[in-house]
């Protein structure tokens, strides 16, 4: 039985990115303690990776797609919104020409990954919750027409975003209704959460084991990114500070199953 985790959107938004978040170091010693049991994927022959937003996958389980694509294991990528809303004010044209740039990355990323060409199913960045039920019905559909061992990895419920919260529950309804094994990638939990906190799923967690191969690969792939990661001469800072990715890289991988 998959257990539905409280959302914690309001202690991301309780923890600025300006701050840090929780260290590197912190969580490396932690991991270290826990000795996670590895994530056996035999099973899979198939996996479809659920993101929000453009970049999700990557700086989530990219260094995983990596391997398994390298395997054998057919990837595909379901990118739920193409990230328009990514710069908060921006009007309707630079949303459009953001939407189409992120999509352009994505595929570069996703080719630096080895995975099948992605699907964009185009809903509103920043107001999936408003649309989970057709989503839903979306991956579904994804699913059911998927060839048998066919896994699905998606943002974690619990993760704290809106969007990563809403992709999830729609993912864990769909992995229900198909009978697929459902895999569900932390990243904002990174930030926001400590080794001890309770809201996290510990006895549920697999760390997968990657290669240093596959994690040049998960930060090759993440450096296409640059609308997220860099900043125009005289523009609004980055939208994800070089500290996101920092630790994305050092805690390698994780995962509730």
């Amino acid at each position: 039985m998959r257990n539905a985790p409280s959302s914690n959107c309001a202690r991301l938004a309780a923890t600025p990115l300006a701050l840090g978040g929780t260290p590197v170091a912190v969580w490396l010693a932690a991991l270290d303690s826990k000795s996670l049991q590895p994530l056996d994927t035999t099973g899979c022959r198939r996996l479809v990776v659920v993101a929000p937003h453009p970049d999700d996958e990557t700086l989530g389980l990219g260094a995983t797609i990596a391997q398994l694509a390298a395997s054998g294991v057919e990837v595909q990528v379901v990118s739920v919104s193409d990230g328009g809303a990514a710069q908060p004010g921006a009007g309707l044209s630079d949303q459009t020409k953001l939407e189409f740039t992120r999509r352009r990355e994505l595929a570069e990323a996703t080719s630096i990954l080895g995975t099948m060409p992605s699907v964009s199913l185009g809903l509103p960045d920043g107001r999936l919750a408003e649309h989970e039920d057709r989503l839903n019905d979306l991956l579904v559909a994804i699913l059911q027409g998927a060839a048998p061992q066919t896994w699905c990895a998606a943002t974690w419920r619990g993760d704290g975003h809106p969007d990563h919260e809403a992709v999830g529950r729609a993912a864990a309804a769909a992995c229900r209704r198909t009978g697929t094994v459902l895999l569900e990638y932390p990243l904002w939990m990174w930030h926001w959460a400590a080794p001890a906190d309770r809201e996290v799923p510990w006895e549920r967690a697999r760390q997968v084991g990657v290669s240093d191969w596959a994690l040049r690969r998960k930060c090759s792939a993440a450096q296409r990114f640059r609308s997220q990661f860099e900043s125009s001469a005289g523009g609004p800072p980055p939208v994800l500070p070089p500290s996101v990715l920092q630790r994305l890289l050092a805690v390698s991988e994780v995962v509730f199953r």
